[in-house]
């Protein structure tokens, strides 16, 4: 199907709640993609966070068509074994000893939501300013941004929100209504806005003390982007709940709740929660970075490629860990973002002048050297 085919039956049939570029995508390998003329692209979204191990990555593919020969799904009125490896997996990689699946980033929030509430018996939260959990119903109340949230008021009450990276403002706003404190480790639709040094050692040791939940949303931190598994393994703290999503199965829808907390039968569900074929997925994209050692190409060339990117023209701040980055810059971001488009590089911006970087976590110095290259060549003719 040609291109403008493709664009005039989405306009005529999908609900128009994307501000798509002009850009019908092919087909992907590794840190490229493709569009229907074989033009390539190096791709530094990674479907905003979802391939961390690239497009079209064998071990995935192998282990999804193995796993849909055998058995695509048969619910959770069954037992089935790659949900439980995988369960097992994820309580090893977060010290934590229960998993609820879901099939994304907004279900995971709300499944801990739900479980904060069960816990405690309480119905209060405190969200930081800026966040961004998801845009479900309960997820959004967690939001900050009042243009996704002013046309579907009444959301969910009980949330108080408060300047991120400041614990004392958390500190403050505690209530004995209060179930959980929820944080995003980085706040990536923000801009890719880093706290600082110590702040969740800070943040946890308060809501012991006051006796409140936390609640990590690592939907966009977490599978290795920031050169740990969760990115709040860089401090030296263990949250109550944990939601995931993303890019734990590279581009296969999953989410998950992790807690060593949990709920009992009939209390949450999901009907394909933890099915199959998501779940062998999500182990072939875990056993790969293991196994090819991501977390630290991350780490490396995350620093290498911010080092590049903070000498570029009109460059005002660089931002990030690992290989989730952000540039603040002296130009229109949307528009930098369309021009390194037609150069051959996909990024997206956040804000009217900050650029969002998110390349899969095998990407390479070269590529992110290319990428600096071609972020430049944009940055001054822009």
């Amino acid at each position: 199907m040609k291109a403008e085919e493709v664009k005039a039956l989405e306009k005529e049939h999908v609900m128009q709640t994307y501000a798509r570029s002009d850009l019908v995508i092919s087909h992907g390998k590794g840190a490229y993609v493709y569009d229907e003329d074989g033009r390539r692209y190096l791709d530094f979204i990674a479907g905003i966070a979802c391939t961390p191990i690239g497009h079209a990555n064998k071990a995935v593919a192998t282990a999804v068509y193995g796993q849909m020969r055998r058995l695509g799904w048969v619910s959770n009125l069954y037992y089935s074994e790659p949900q439980v490896l995988l369960a097992r997996k994820l309580s090893d990689l977060s010290g934590m000893k229960k998993v609820f699946f879901c099939n994304s980033g907004a279900e995971a929030v709300e499944a801990a939501m739900k479980l904060a509430k069960r816990v405690t018996g309480k119905g209060g939260f405190i969200a930081c300013e800026h966040a961004f959990h998801g845009r479900t119903h309960g997820s959004l109340s967690a939001t900050w941004k009042e243009k996704y949230k002013e046309k579907f008021k009444p959301l969910v009450d009980g949330f108080t929100f408060v300047p991120f990276d400041d614990v004392d403002a958390v500190d403050k706003a505690i209530t004995d209504k209060t179930a959980a404190v929820m944080v995003e480790p980085i706040q990536g639709e923000a801009g890719v806005l880093v706290p600082r040094e110590g702040y969740l050692d800070r943040l946890h040791d308060v809501c012991k003390r006051k006796g409140v939940l936390l609640i990590c949303d690592e939907v966009q931190t977490g599978n290795g982007r920031t050169g740990k598994y969760f990115a709040f393994q860089h401090s030296d703290i263990k949250p109550d709940i944990v939601t995931l999503a993303k890019g734990l199965a590279n581009g296969i829808p999953i989410g998950a709740c992790i807690s060593d907390y949990g709920f009992t039968q009939g209390e949450h569900g999901s009907t394909f929660g933890g099915n199959c074929v998501s779940s062998v997925a999500a182990i072939a994209t875990i056993e790969y970075i293991e196994k090819n050692d991501l977390m630290a190409n991350a780490d490396a060339v995350g620093s290498h490629f911010m080092s590049a990117l903070s000498k570029l023209p009109k460059v005002k701040a660089v931002r990030g860990k690992g290989l989730i980055i952000g540039v603040e810059i002296d130009a229109d971001a949307k528009a930098v973002s369309a021009a390194a488009l037609t150069q051959g590089l996909l990024v997206n911006s956040t804000d009217e002048r900050t650029l969002r970087f998110l390349p899969p976590l095998n990407v390479t110095k070269a590529q992110a050297n290319k990428a600096a290259r071609i972020l430049g060549k944009v940055l001054k003719n822009v």
